[in-house]
């Protein structure tokens, strides 16, 4: 039977984050989506999803939800058939880093959650009807519907949580790891980095694309999200 596959978003993102990959892998294999609501720490968010979840599954989890991703590793690794692991960092941010949050906070509680958008995700105004100005469009409809109340949970899971390089140096399954190569959120040189911590990790850098590459080159990573699961499972030792 085929491993399950499961989509981890990212803050203020909804199932549309992964909408183009869906719509094609849902086809081949039984997929599914888990929104990441279950509390302000990343075990509350590993807890539910785990909860939710079949006994093995494979794990594609961009930017908050490649956090709770390895955090299922750590906690579930028998759980855990694949990982891939989009836009994000198993990094635990230092004390400065998490402070920059705290203005779009307050932006998000005084209703200008849509003007956060383009801050959190490296996206600037672009020209009208250009594929860049419907990335944010669709950005800023998928916070609108997350809401203010989920976005501030979200920030303090990202603010509290811990670092997992040592979980991703365990791993001991087929893993993928996908960057877009202009990503100004994640510095290419970190999806690198965290790649070379992952034995038989693979790395995809996506030319062209930002910290959304599922949306800004969805082609690209439905492609490599492919190759990923065709790959033959690893024996655990």
């Amino acid at each position: 039977m085929t491993t399950p596959l499961v989509f981890l978003p990212d803050i203020l993102c909804d199932a549309r984050l992964f909408g183009p990959q869906i719509a094609e892998l849902s086809a081949e294999m039984p997929v599914s989506f888990m929104p990441l609501d279950a509390g302000e720490r990343l075990s509350d968010l590993a807890a539910d999803v785990l909860a939710q979840c079949p006994a093995q599954v494979a794990l594609v989890g961009s930017g908050l939800g490649g956090l709770v991703a390895m955090e299922i590793l750590r906690r579930a690794p028998e759980r855990v058939g694949r990982i891939a692991l989009i836009a994000t960092s198993p990094l635990q941010d230092c004390p400065f880093d998490t402070l920059r949050y705290e203005p779009w906070l307050v932006a998000a509680r005084a209703g200008r959650l849509a003007e956060v958008v383009p801050a959190l995700f490296g996206l600037t105004e672009a020209q009208p009807n250009s594929a860049d100005a419907e990335v944010l469009a669709l950005m800023q409809d998928m916070a609108e519907r997350i809401g203010v109340e989920r976005f501030v949970r979200q920030v303090r899971v990202l603010q509290r949580r811990q670092d997992q390089q040592s979980v991703l140096r365990r791993c001991q399954c087929p893993a993928l790891v996908i960057g877009g190569a202009a990503d100004p959120v994640i510095a290419p040189q970190r999806y690198q980095t965290m790649a070379g911590f992952i034995p038989d990790a693979e790395l995809h850098e996506i030319p062209g694309a930002g910290h959304v590459p599922s949306l800004q080159d969805p082609a690209a990573v439905t492609a490599a999200l492919r190759g990923w699961l065709a790959r033959p499972y690893v024996l655990r030792g």
